[in-house]
């Protein structure tokens, strides 16, 4: 499609305009060409937090559409918690924090977050003791073992990353029932429980977000997401912590470290 805009040079607008392309032969409608185009750009790190992006009529005239097909496609990235308007600001990106998880080494999201610079934050909707049947065996324990069943909304720099539901072992951590769910649970379990948790075994697979996971994350309909499994373990290889944790599907990264192929065997004749 050709431009209706009057580019400059060494002007971000323009550089961003020109990677944005409107197929007239498809039946996506603009707005949603558009908009996907973005969001794979504020994703893919090509457009970062902070950017200011064209004004609705700057980018209807660039790309020879209606300013309503622009507002359209900015007010749903915006109910994604992908953009944000700040008065004469305009409109800015405001790309989700990442969580970046490798291989090789047990930490929290805390953590993770802190390497990252970005500050951590958690906001506890239930913390209760309950009776589960199917939980309990996976810690080889009675139907009518004692839990701590967790569910917490963990933030980076104030923006929610995942919506987590974690079950404890009462009874190998009895005292585990009376934490204040302030701090760290993996600080509460070594300094009062006497318990360090020193390996995981984790799952992850792809999933559409629930109706509780939507209203966290700011989606207006279910939306692709990675959920979490882990299974936490003692230094006596005790199962301690059981996760799942639904990520928002832009907001993680997992990384893995591959070493060289080892050499083929040598076949002797």
């Amino acid at each position: 499609m050709t431009l209706g805009y009057s580019p400059q040079k060494n002007d971000p607008v323009t550089d961003l305009i020109k990677r944005l392309q409107l197929n007239e032969q498809s039946s996506e409608p603009y707005y949603l060409q558009l908009k996907r185009q973005l969001h794979a750009m504020i994703e893919g790190g090509v457009l970062e937090s902070g950017v200011n992006l064209p004004s609705e009529r700057t980018l209807a005239e660039a790309m020879r559409v209606s300013r309503t097909t622009v507002k359209r496609c900015y007010d749903e990235l915006r109910s994604n918690c992908l953009l944000s308007t700040h008065g004469r600001g305009g409109t800015v990106v405001q790309a989700p924090p990442r969580a970046n998880s490798a291989t090789g080494r047990l930490k929290g999201l805390t953590e993770e977050m802190r390497e990252q610079g970005k500050t951590s934050s958690t906001r506890v909707l239930h913390c209760e003791v309950v009776s589960e049947r199917t939980i309990a065996c996976l810690f080889k324990r009675p139907s009518v073992a004692p839990l701590l069943r967790l569910v917490r909304v963990r933030m980076a720099d104030g923006v929610p990353v995942t919506r987590e539901v974690a079950w404890y072992d009462l009874t190998a951590a009895p005292a585990l029932e009376d934490w204040d769910t302030l701090g760290s649970v993996y600080a509460f379990l070594q300094d009062h429980c006497g318990i360090a948790l020193v390996r995981a075994a984790q799952s992850i697979e792809a999933v559409m977000s629930t109706p509780e996971e939507s209203e966290v994350f700011g989606f207006e309909q279910p939306s692709p997401c990675l959920l979490l499994k882990r299974h936490t373990y003692s230094a006596a290889n005790q199962l301690i912590e059981y996760v799942e944790g639904t990520f928002r599907g832009d907001s993680y990264v997992y990384k893995v470290n591959l070493g060289p192929l080892p050499p083929a065997p040598v076949l002797i004749k």
